[in-house]
């Protein structure tokens, strides 16, 4: 049934305009709920079919999308005021666009921004990233479409509202407020995905098959610049050679870059078939990581941390699996990012360093090549990552291989991305070392990942993404003087500092920054890659074949 309903929306090779688009890609969403799940494949998808109020662009700058203008200080719209406890805050006033329509023509209001901000800052909703739900102190509605946010603190990034999503209070409200701690299972994104009440973006929602295709088509209700695709339909390939053999066949269009091939493979393709695709490679703020679980006693030890880090080759495997196209992180900040600190170099492959360092941690090698503490606990790991990623398993073993040497037994495991990122890390249900991604925007402050509040756990619904469990006062007082400093050159230093403290602390491992690849048919034009999280999907209205 998907290869007829594939054959149904490709157009004959050559043919122009085209009415359909089919596009591959590696994941599907957890969830279509904008605020439940921080995983890159809804981003994705919601690109399409939804818009924030404000968004960072290909050029990387700050824009409103559902808002008219972006508040600052400059134009009068944001000001700093002093709040009810007595410190300093700011007050952010917006204007929704007037012909803001969500799919069954309800206008798009005050009062759904007003209520994506309760479910955000319940304690029992479960919000994923939660943080700027709860620097809103209050919001102000004047009408309709005009209201004022008012902020717990001043923040350079004051005017960056990128997860404040506005939900259709008339369809979601309903199922929230009777058990705010069952919307997540009670949401109509889940329970009834084609509502058209609950898409605001050039596209809306048609069928969903789980695990298999989404399938959108032209919202009505959308009045910006019309997007060209009648439908457009997303097919989730979760194995990457699947992925490419399904596209040279054919069977779809092309694959996103935010959640398509490697690196390696779309090089290897683009040198196969670069005459029929044009292949893109965008540098942009990717950090690939091995998230470690502070709770294990093995690796709440800073040494053992240490020894696992320069026990890694990680020039080797970019140099193998990657073509030295991705280099070696020495923190979390990726080098295209303007907070980058060009000082701060990797830490150097030193396997005799590492075995000194668990040499003195109490992990002596026994008479089987293997460590073991004085108790005869052996040192075992367990390593989880994406099911279906041929790069990513392949670094997996490397990895395997490279902590072996140095006496360490490693358990690999792979699951479905849906399962890992909605319940494995999400819930801190990972033993031991999670490989995964990081996506941020530009100059984006890591408190949802590093601070100490941001560590989920039942008492606050397993909101936030500190999922290592990282707890460092020192760190949590950086973030917050980072956040404050309005002055980018003061705050280079500030960022400098968190960089090293990171690099020091490692409350993960940094392996390498990404860089994402595009693979478009030669006829298609109209999409930029962002480099950063805000998808290529948010322009869709852009992309012509």
């Amino acid at each position: 049934m998907l290869f007829a309903l594939a054959l149904a929306l490709a157009a004959p090779a050559g043919a122009a305009p085209r009415s359909s688009l089919v596009i591959g890609l590696s994941q599907f969403p957890i969830t279509l709920n904008p605020l439940f799940d921080s995983m890159l494949a809804k981003s994705y998808v919601l690109g399409f079919v939804q818009r924030p109020l404000t968004a960072y662009d290909p050029a990387w700058t700050l824009v409103c999308l559902l808002c008219e203008t972006v508040p600052t200080l400059e134009n009068g719209l944001a000001r700093i005021e002093t709040g009810a406890d007595g410190r300093p805050g700011m007050a952010l006033s917006l204007t929704l666009r007037a012909e803001a329509r969500w799919g069954d023509g309800t206008p798009v209001s005050s009062e759904d921004v007003l209520f994506a901000w309760e479910v955000g800052r319940h304690p029992r909703s479960g919000v994923a990233a939660g943080e700027l739900f709860h620097r809103i102190t209050k919001i102000e509605i004047a009408d309709s479409r005009h209201f004022t946010l008012h902020l717990d603190r001043v923040s350079f990034d004051y005017a960056r509202l990128n997860e404040l999503r506005p939900l259709p209070a008339h369809l979601e409200r309903a199922r929230f407020e009777p058990a705010p701690e069952a919307y997540r299972a009670r949401t109509a994104y889940d329970r009834e995905p084609a509502a058209p009440g609950l898409y605001n973006g050039p596209y809306r929602v048609a069928s969903v098959e789980p695990g298999s295709h989404i399938r959108l088509i032209r919202n009505e209700q959308w009045s910006g610049p019309p997007p060209q695709f009648d439908q457009i339909l997303l097919r989730v390939i979760e194995n990457g050679a699947a992925l490419e053999a399904n596209l040279l066949a054919g069977d779809i269009d092309m694959i996103a870059g935010e959640l398509g091939l490697s690196l390696p493979q779309a090089l290897a393709l683009e040198q196969r078939a670069g005459a029929r695709f044009t292949v893109l490679t965008q540098p942009g703020l990717a950090y690939e990581h091995l998230e470690l679980n502070l709770s294990n006693p093995i690796l709440a030890d800073p040494q053992v941390r240490r020894a696992l880090l320069v026990g890694l080759d990680r020039a080797a495997i970019t140099q193998a699996l990657f073509a030295n196209r991705q280099p070696v992180a020495a923190s979390l900040v990726p080098p295209a990012d303007p907070a980058f600190d060009p000082t701060l170099r990797p830490q150097p492959y030193d396997p005799a360093l590492a075995a000194r360092l668990l040499d003195q941690a109490g992990w002596p090698r026994g008479a089987d090549g293997f460590r073991a503490n004085a108790a005869g606990q052996p040192l075992t790991l367990d390593l989880v990552t994406t099911s279906g990623d041929h790069v990513r398993a392949l670094l997996a073993q490397v990895i395997q291989a490279q902590w072996r040497a140095l006496g360490i037994r490693l358990r690999l495991k792979t699951e479905p991305p849906r399962v890992l990122f909605g319940e494995t890390v999400s819930h801190r249900h990972f033993p031991g070392v999670a490989l995964f991604s990081w996506f941020s925007s530009p100059e984006s402050v890591p408190r949802s990942t590093l601070h100490s509040t941001m560590i989920p756990q039942p008492s606050n619904g397993w909101s936030g993404q500190n999922y290592a469990g990282y707890t460092n006062p020192t760190t949590d007082a950086l973030l917050d003087q980072l956040e404050a400093e309005p002055d980018s050159t003061r705050r280079r230093p500030l960022w400098a500092r968190l960089q090293r403290t990171y690099a020091e602390e490692l409350p993960a491992l940094p392996l390498f920054f990404r860089a994402n690849a595009f693979i478009l048919p030669k006829e298609m034009t109209g999409l930029r890659p962002t480099g950063h999280q805000d998808p290529s999907s948010l322009w869709v209205e852009q992309w012509r074949w």
